[in-house]
């Protein structure tokens, strides 16, 4: 697998391109509507930047959930390997096969796998391929199975409780996540609807009577107010994604 600078998640041209395009569309609705000047549109642009870093952040979440899900397939994968008799290098061989059945090549998972695997016939020990592969995902759960496994290995603990612990440790996790997302999922639509709100009146008052918001666009008190208002709809926008934002 090739390494990226942003690591296992990198993020890719479309969905770059993607942020980027909703940014600039944001950029252009919030500075037309608050000023009606393409100043306005000036003096947001440089936001763009920060907006992309946090839509970046926002897919590297999902991405590591991603693994997550998946890495829970390939650790029961990788159990029933280890019970079959094979040993924990075979076994992690086999489990990458069988992930094959329901993972296509270019999923996070199997390229994982396909990476330690190729670690471990070139030499490397399975512990530290683990170790690694837990550094570079920055997951805890799979960081916490790297350390405890490397450790049985060296002492020769029970491999296959400590992979069942685990599995059932993530799964666990995994479920009470979606049962929080199930239950607020209700209320996050709501939080969108009531995001969209103060541009839709302003939208709606541009298109059907100009007139009654002139003086907040020609004069230099109602520009302020414009600029205060923007700043407050702001910051509660960076408060409902707080109080809505779930990570495992």
């Amino acid at each position: 697998m090739i390494e990226h600078k942003e690591g296992i998640y990198p993020s890719t041209h479309r969905n770059t391109i993607k942020v980027f395009l909703y940014g600039i569309v944001l950029c252009i609705s919030c500075g037309w509507l608050f000023y009606e000047h393409i100043a306005g549109i000036l003096l947001l642009s440089p936001l763009l930047y920060p907006f992309y870093k946090k839509q970046k952040e926002k897919y590297r979440k999902k991405m590591k959930y991603k693994l997550t899900l998946e890495f829970r397939d390939g650790m029961s994968a990788f159990l029933a390997a280890l019970e079959a008799g094979f040993s924990a290098e075979n076994a992690l061989e086999e489990a990458n096969k069988d992930l094959g059945l329901i993972y296509d090549e270019k999923t996070m998972i199997r390229k994982e796998f396909n990476r330690m695997t190729r670690q471990i016939k070139a030499g490397m020990s399975i512990e530290n391929a683990f170790t690694e592969f837990g550094r570079r995902a920055e997951i805890e759960e799979i960081n916490n199975f790297a350390e405890v496994f490397a450790i049985a290995k060296r002492t020769g603990g029970d491999l296959l409780h400590i992979i069942r612990s685990s599995e059932n440790i993530i799964s666990e996790k995994i479920e009470v996540t979606r049962e929080i997302q199930t239950m607020l999922s209700g209320k996050q639509f709501e939080t969108t609807i009531m995001k969209w709100i103060p541009l839709g009146i302003l939208l709606y008052l541009n298109l059907c009577n100009a007139a009654y918001l002139e003086p907040l666009y020609q004069t230099l008190a109602g520009r302020i107010t414009m600029s205060l208002l923007l700043c407050i709809y702001g910051i509660l926008v960076l408060m409902i994604g707080k109080i809505t934002n779930i990570s495992l």
